[in-house]
């Protein structure tokens, strides 16, 4: 029972100071509850009102819980671990690697570690200073600190779940002690995740209570703690959206094919701000799957198990399977499925699979190696399928109830027929106005215009990477921001490929876009790339950077980010008269002051 539950005349609050203490008992943690029922013990009996009857009880231990995310599944994993820890009554903080200050690494006790891997086994961007930190001679040592890391990756790439590894061995080399076994997850992670983090939590329980000390003066307050605001609709949970615009944006001679989507969000209650992403789930192409199911001679209508759920393979295969992006794992199990004896040998040589399986999908591996296979096993071979991440197009304050992106459409030809990617091929190909799209909201704080909405921002955006910029600037539009806003885009052809050119004319023409360079590469002899126009621009982009402009770049990881982040260095060491160690610590400067921001892929 709350006070603001117990009868008038037995409770001697009024019914706004009983929802007031209600309140703000449900905000405190034990130890403040128990230092406040000192005080007020104290104040009953006439003692002094500057101090509690006693001193407080010293912290109890707790459980560190730190993530580096790229796309949010570690982040989330995370704060599913944090809510099980504090579900069993422990102390926990969950702290992102980008939010977290090294030197509270000689105070902690009990750490676990969830991160992702990203490009070539390297960290998430969030995650990167800590991982170098733990490398460095800076670190501390860590004897007597308990340690465990859980991994997520995905295991159509080399590195897989590399940083994970990295993480723990550094963590031991400093003198911490595993105390787990560490995990190491592919995309299909949610059943042994949560089985990891009981596991994980039944080791270190005992071991939190053993350390923590007893609490004393604690009033029982049941009832006081508040449900945590959730939203109905997340990756576990997406909304079934009403797709209402597919509209190509690129020209019809253009190389590329580019999409604008407007998805309805209506009586979601959904949010997003911008620089989030949207999560989408897709089908596979009926008609293939139906090809499929021909040529390995399988009823589409047997039924199969999938996740404790029975449902028509057919059905499975079209909305729950992977049949797109391929992977190693499909064939190990494909391979001893169907005994077939080609695919058995390359699996035995790791280096030839993924050369293999590099420019084929998991439809191409069956139709050139079509075996007699059960229903249930070919089940069994696949992975569930995961949703893509697109940056967010807009601006809710623009656009209310809805959201807009930009996809790019994967296509290619191979073994004599056309491929198209997961999502971005049923988006373009078979999605119709009206049609249902399940759909979720991936926050991302650490892509994020300033808080002030004065400060001068600069966006490096070419292709779909200006998806996020397009928000930015529908952003800063309902602000009435009086800061700077400069674009660079780039694109192949200036007629074919200037992606939203008259919403970006109409920007200049406001005012609102102060300034915007663009870079159509193959409009001369010469090519012409944005980190061209950032390094031609080089003196003034390095002095909005010192009168306080945030630089933000989005858009391919491997070779545009790179290519910026190289030439931004340049820049520094040109016009701000650096060498290259100074350059780089700029630049790190301005990463940690949340200054300079990625959101690449």
């Amino acid at each position: 029972m709350t006070p603001a539950q117990i009868p008038a005349g037995i409770n001697p609050l009024s019914t706004e100071q009983a929802q007031q203490f209600t309140s703000l008992l449900g905000s405190m943690t034990p130890i403040q509850q128990a230092w406040v029922s000192g005080y007020l013990a104290a104040s009953a009996q006439g003692g002094a009102l500057t101090a509690p009857a006693q001193a407080p009880a010293a912290d109890p231990a707790t459980l560190t819980v730190l993530y580096g995310s790229q796309t949010g599944n570690a982040k989330h994993v995370a704060a599913d671990l944090a809510e099980a820890a504090r579900a069993r009554g422990l102390e926990v903080k969950l702290i992102d690697m980008a939010d977290y200050k090294p030197t509270q690494l000689k105070s902690e006790k009990f750490i676990t570690i969830v991160v992702s891997t990203y490009g070539e086994g390297e960290p998430p961007e969030t995650a990167e200073k800590f991982y170098n930190f733990l490398g460095s001679k800076k670190a501390p040592k860590l004897d007597g600190v308990q340690v465990a890391v859980l991994g997520l990756g995905d295991s159509s790439y080399e590195f897989f779940c590399k940083t994970a590894v990295d993480f723990e061995e550094r963590l031991s080399a400093l003198g911490a002690k595993v105390a787990v076994e560490r995990a190491l997850l592919d995309v299909d992670y949610d059943d042994l995740a949560e089985a990891w983090i009981g596991g994980a939590l039944d080791v270190f329980e005992p071991e939190l209570k053993a350390a923590s000390p007893a609490v004393s003066n604690v009033v029982p307050m049941p009832g006081m703690t508040p449900a945590p605001v959730v939203s109905p609709y997340s990756k576990k949970s997406p909304f079934e959206a009403e797709v209402s615009v597919v509209q190509k944006i690129t020209g019809r001679d253009s190389t590329k094919d580019v999409r604008h989507v407007e998805i309805s969000l209506e009586g979601s209650g959904l949010t997003y701000q911008a620089g989030d992403s949207l999560g989408v789930y897709f089908h596979n192409d009926p008609a293939e799957v139906d090809a499929l199911l021909a040529l390995l001679k399988l009823d589409g209508a047997a039924e199969i198990t999938l996740g404790g759920e029975t449902k028509p393979l057919r059905t499975a295969l079209i909305e729950d399977l992977e049949l797109t992006q391929s992977y190693p794992g499909f064939v190990e199990k494909y391979a001893e499925a169907s005994k077939i004896e080609a695919l058995s040998a390359l699996v035995a040589d790791k280096a030839e699979l993924r050369a293999y399986l590099d420019a084929r999908q998991i439809y191409d591996v069956l139709r050139e190696h079509p075996a007699e296979i059960t229903p249930q096993a070919l089940a069994d071979s696949l992975r569930k399928m995961q949703p893509r991440l697109y940056s967010i197009a807009s601006s809710q304050a623009e656009v209310e109830d809805e959201v807009h992106l930009t996809v790019g459409v994967v296509t290619w030809d191979a073994f004599e027929c056309g491929h198209f990617g997961g999502c971005s091929g049923h988006l373009s190909q078979r999605v119709a106005e009206g049609d249902g799209l399940r759909v979720f909201v991936e926050s991302n704080d650490n892509f994020r215009l300033p808080a002030d909405p004065d400060t001068p921002v600069i966006m490096v955006g070419p292709g779909t990477g200006i998806a996020p910029f397009r928000a930015f600037l529908q952003e800063r539009d309902a602000q009435g921001a009086e800061g700077r806003n400069w674009l660079l885009f780039g694109n192949p052809h200036f007629t074919q490929d200037f992606l939203y050119q008259v919403e970006l004319q109409s920007y200049l023409k406001s005012g609102l876009l102060t300034k915007l360079d663009v870079a159509f590469s193959r409009d001369q002899a010469e090519k012409v790339y944005v980190q061209d126009r950032l390094r031609e621009n080089g003196a003034e982009v390095f002095r909005w950077l010192e009168e306080g402009a945030h630089l933000y770049i989005c858009g391919d990881a491997n070779r545009m980010a790179k290519d910026v982040q190289t030439t931004l260095i340049e820049v520094f060491k040109t016009h701000g008269g650096m060498d290259d160690v100074a350059a780089e610590a700029y630049l790190a400067d301005l990463r940690d002051a949340k200054r300079f921001q990625r959101d690449v892929y």
